[in-house]
């Protein structure tokens, strides 16, 4: 099987940049080059919180987006990319707020265990918990629980 052409022009770009293969670069490290600051203001929207929940496998923390407007808001339930190891809150910041004001919904994201420190289904178990939560506690969020979604990218997607 070969590779698909726009791969291999990307993973060249990557080489020729001095990117060392993904592979190769400590945990920690992969999630600094993560870590960047947002390129620019936050979308603002109606109100943005954050609280811990007791997960399976200690504290959750979640970040909450509430949309303009009244309720009961359908709500989403989101987890970030990077393939279980890396992603954050923050680094999926500006696409919740997003999805908050674009969908009109109460999003939770989910900053659930990493790997590698966290083996699997750490991740998994997580998200399946923090689903459950918010079907459980949407009344509180101004959500309606017969209108909740699970999304995500990447690895949040899985």
């Amino acid at each position: 099987m070969t590779l698909n052409p726009q791969l291999n022009d990307f993973l060249a770009m990557m080489a020729g940049a001095g990117m060392p293969p993904l592979a190769s670069v400590a945990p920690a490290d992969l999630r600094a080059l993560f870590d960047l600051p947002a390129a620019s203001e936050p979308e603002p929207v109606a109100a943005v919180s954050e609280r811990d929940i007791a997960g399976p496998g200690g504290d959750l923390r979640l970040r909450i987006y509430t949309p303009t407007g009244e309720g009961p808001f359908p709500l989403i339930a989101f987890f970030h990319g990077g393939g279980f190891v890396v992603g954050t809150l923050d680094t999926h910041d500006g696409l919740c707020r997003g999805l908050c004001n674009r969908v009109g919904a109460v999003v939770v994201s989910v900053d659930y265990r990493l790997a590698p420190e966290a083996k699997f289904p750490a991740a998994p178990d997580d998200c399946y918990f923090a689903t459950q939560w918010c079907a459980e506690h949407a009344g509180e969020l101004n959500a309606d629980a017969s209108r909740l979604v699970v999304a995500g990218d990447s690895a949040g997607g899985c």
